[in-house]
């Protein structure tokens, strides 16, 4: 009987100190991501490490490598069953008016899009199995808030909110026993910080403001935020269905 964990974005950043640390746990760990993480691939711990290479902005491919997986995963004998989807992409940062219609199709497919098919696919496929399903939703305090050059950003986290909140709804009325919660880590020193800050003031107001975070050393790093999710993950009687959970909560 084993505990597996499917977790998006695995090759860098939260995404793999929340792989990390799950295989710490025992959890046996399929990553996606556009490219491969070898740390994790070769790392010497409890649970394991398979990778699956899938852009999340091709749909079509993104639904194709989740049938894959769901179809590997009916051959096991399951005891926990964790569903993280952490991609996302911040560009386009850019007012509107100035953005290409490729890179805003793709952002739409990555934050919101491919989590709501991977969502579908995932209750469909364990409807009859009885395994209690735990899915956590990565957000952003940007879902709640307007910011300059973040109009697709902030309008697909809002989107992904309400989608999941909307889910958790069916699940309780259906009486599965599923959650799905969301889990905002707040500010945190990644590549996506890089590209926030490279930003021109002109795309974005605020980027001075973000370039204080990393200066004053106010951004968490990786595997300080993992942990506060995977501690939740772990103990899923803890997990309260639809709720919002923030690092900030922790960290006050």
């Amino acid at each position: 009987m084993m505990k597996y964990a499917v977790i998006t974005g695995t090759s860098k950043g939260l995404g793999a100190s929340i792989a990390k640390q799950l295989m710490e746990a025992s959890y046996h760990v399929i990553g996606l991501a556009r490219s491969e993480n070898h740390d994790l691939a070769t790392a010497e711990l409890p649970g394991s490490y398979t990778h699956y290479q899938v852009n999340l902005a091709d749909l079509s491919a993104t639904q194709s490598t989740f049938q894959d997986i769901i179809a590997d995963l009916q051959q096991k004998k399951l005891t926990e069953l964790l569903l993280v989807q952490n991609a996302a992409l911040v560009q386009p940062i850019e007012q509107a008016g100035k953005q290409e219609a490729k890179q805003l199709m793709d952002h739409v497919h990555v934050n919101l899009l491919a989590p709501m098919i991977i969502t579908n696919l995932w209750l469909d496929a364990w409807r009859e199995s009885g395994i209690p399903l735990i899915m956590a939703n990565v957000t952003s305090g940007a879902a709640q808030r307007s910011v300059y050059g973040w109009n697709a950003y902030c309008s697909t986290k809002a989107g992904l909110d309400r989608f999941t909140e909307t889910v958790a709804l069916e699940q309780d009325e259906l009486k599965t026993g599923h959650k799905i919660f969301l889990f905002d880590p707040s500010i945190m020193d990644t590549d996506m910080q890089g590209e926030i800050r490279s930003s021109d003031p002109s795309q974005f107001k605020d980027v001075e403001k973000f370039k204080d975070y990393k200066t004053y050393q106010n951004l968490r790093n990786t595997d300080t935020v993992a942990n506060v999710l995977v501690e939740k993950l772990v103990a899923p009687e803890r997990i309260k269905n639809g709720e919002y959970y923030s690092v900030k909560d922790i960290f006050r």
